[in-house]
């Protein structure tokens, strides 16, 4: 059975560990409903996570077999995402990494669309291996959250939303969001995704859009044209994921200029006084 060593897991995804830090201390919110308590034991669960995934890898690799020798009714690709829901791994890997979240999602549909849509089995089995990627990434991405929960650097997971008490905390809040918009869209959920863009700008964005224009005006502008027009067409349902994930990540770096601003002017503020 496939395994990945954490090692060989941030020498290869170094974003990776640098997203995991990126949500220390913001407790999440699971956007599929009640989350079980092991969320907040995670080293204490690692091997029923080992044994879920290794469970999933299994269940659907019989699903494409049973494609390839019987075709796609017998297949009965629906209760992939039955199989992924019915694991406590999917809160796991939901409330601490979001991005990969979105791309097993995304694998999810991958397989299932090329066997709704009769694709012949090499196709099959290529979108096969980008979801078994997911999965294992996703548990190395667990494996190292359960790291930083050990040595108290993970806030536990909360079931009420934190509401931001700075600006730069509002950025980052909005940064999360947008990853929970394109795990949203990945689970082919547009309106859900769009809905979550919607509300972020109005009770989020604006919040800062005061002080914010005081340091770049056209910034702010460029910010507004990408929640009330860019990223709204994205999530149309034409578009693919990666599409949308490319809209985030442009917005993304965008909030990090406008965070660097804030930052810098209530640094210079202080100063003066």
């Amino acid at each position: 059975m496939q395994s990945i060593s954490l090692v060989s897991l941030v020498r290869k995804h170094r974003s990776l560990a640098f997203g995991l830090f990126a949500m220390l201390a913001a407790g999440q919110v699971s956007a599929n409903g009640a989350i079980g308590d092991h969320v907040n034991d995670l080293k204490g669960h690692l091997e029923q996570y080992s044994e879920e995934v290794n469970w999933l890898v299994s269940k659907y690799d019989e699903v494409v077999d049973t494609y390839e020798k019987q075709g796609k009714k017998a297949a009965n690709s629906n209760v992939m995402v039955e199989y992924w829901e019915e694991v406590d791994f999917h809160s796991a890997i939901e409330t601490n990494y979001v991005p990969v979240y979105a791309n097993i999602w995304q694998g999810i549909f991958g397989v299932k669309q090329a066997i709704d849509a009769g694709e012949p089995i090499a196709k099959v089995r290529e979108e096969q291996a980008k979801l078994n990627q997911a999965l294992w990434q996703a548990l190395g991405a667990v494996k190292l959250a359960s790291q930083y929960q050990e040595k108290g650097l993970l806030a536990k997971v909360q079931t009420t939303e934190a509401e931001p008490t700075s600006m730069p905390e509002t950025l980052e809040d909005i940064k999360h969001r947008l990853d929970r918009v394109v795990a949203k869209y990945a689970e082919q959920l547009p309106e859900a995704a769009t809905s979550i863009v919607h509300d972020t700008y109005l009770h989020r964005f604006e919040g800062v859009e005061g002080a914010l224009i005081e340091q770049d005006a056209a910034l702010v502008e460029d910010l507004e044209k990408d929640f009330n027009v860019t990223l709204p067409q994205a999530l149309d349902g034409k578009s693919s994921v990666d599409d949308v994930r490319k809209v985030v990540e442009s917005m993304q770096v965008k909030l990090d200029k406008a965070k660097s601003l804030l930052e810098e002017a209530e640094k210079k503020r202080k100063d003066v006084f």
